[in-house]
């Protein structure tokens, strides 16, 4: 069975699109496995409760067939969290099906892996998109958008359909 690795933020991670994510990834065949900064219990925005198993300090991207930054306020931290960083990078480089939701895609952007690429992106403030546009993405303003094996989506409205496409990339 192919698995996913799904990255939330120990605090405040966007339960919708976890949960949507998750639903469309497991529809598409894969296990799901949750990593943050460390393993053990992550809280939701929303107040739900997952267990991360995998450090992201421990992430090995070769042992995954795709990788997923999940949003939510607490995400905006991994954007400078040096592991969550070096994660996106391996897995562009070993050109895997990499995605990122809501606000998490300024972490892609500022990994530099949407550098050329067309990106969406959570933008209810108007900051988000210029963040984008700074690291050289081009904004969209789709729910989701697709570059290569690179997934975007713009918040918990789009997560099953996120999930889903993700889950078609090979």
């Amino acid at each position: 069975m192919r698995q996913a690795l799904l990255i939330i933020a120990q605090r405040g991670y966007q339960d919708h699109e976890l949960d949507g994510t998750r639903q469309g990834l497991l529809s598409g065949g894969f296990s799901i496995v949750l990593s943050s900064t460390e393993a053990g219990e992550c809280i939701g925005k929303f107040g739900g409760s997952e267990q991360s198993t995998v450090a992201l300090r421990d992430v090995r991207v070769k042992d995954y067939d795709c990788i997923a930054f999940i949003g939510g306020p607490g995400a905006s931290a991994l954007a400078s969290d040096t592991d969550a960083l070096r994660v996106a990078n391996d897995a562009a480089r070993a050109d895997m099906p990499l995605g990122a939701i809501c606000i998490a895609p300024t972490i892609l952007a500022k990994a530099r892996v949407l550098n050329g690429r067309k990106a969406t992106v959570w933008n209810e403030d108007g900051q988000q998109s210029q963040l984008l546009e700074q690291y050289g993405a081009e904004y969209t303003g789709d729910t989701v958008t697709v570059d290569g094996k690179i997934v975007t989506g713009n918040g918990p409205g789009a997560a099953v359909e996120f999930g889903t496409t993700l889950a078609t990339l090979q």
